[in-house]
């Protein structure tokens, strides 16, 4: 019963090992979704690959939540980058970095809400731009590690683990 309200696919079994590695104590684990780069024929590939999406990740935040486990367990849905705004010529859309989207729940995350905006084409970040190295402060705080912790390469150089970035402090108010 379980494994099939995850879905019987590879992202849904991947969400339930992720559940069960961090009802172990795991602090830090990764799931893998890929096949979304679609050029060409985007809502053929959706129509198909949003259904288990779907359904594995409303699978892992409603069974951590009632295991008491989504309070300490920061989830964390990201792509590289966003996809262009317009469908282009076959059908798809192609790579887009100055606009995309993230998805934050658990760890004291406060849900329902939209931090950021953009234009109506959704082309371009017109309020409250988070980059890269925010994300990354983000994560590592909630990993109760601090952002910037001087590291030592192998030649003894000292490297701070983010030299850039802040909090998304939106996300806990």
């Amino acid at each position: 019963r379980t494994r099939d309200a995850y879905g019987r696919n590879d992202f849904g079994q991947s969400c339930l090992l992720a559940r069960r590695l961090v009802e172990s104590g795991v602090r830090f684990a990764a799931v893998n979704y890929g096949g979304w780069d679609h050029h060409g024929k985007i809502f053929e590939a959706l129509d198909k690959k949003l259904p288990e999406f779907d359904m594995g990740l409303a699978a892992l935040v409603t069974d951590l939540d009632n295991r008491g486990l989504l309070d300490d367990t920061l989830l964390l849905v990201m792509g590289e980058f966003g996809r262009t705004p317009k469908v282009n010529k076959e059908a798809g859309r192609d790579h887009w970095g100055r606009a995309g989207s993230l998805l934050f729940a658990g760890a004291g995350v406060r849900g329902g809400q939209v931090i950021g905006a953009t234009d109506k084409e959704g082309a371009f970040v017109t309020e409250r731009p988070v980059r890269p190295a925010d994300v990354c402060w983000t994560v590592y705080e909630s990993l109760g590690i601090d952002p910037r912790t001087i590291l030592r390469t192998p030649e003894g150089r000292p490297v701070e683990i983010l030299d850039q970035g802040g909090m998304i402090e939106e996300l806990y108010v």
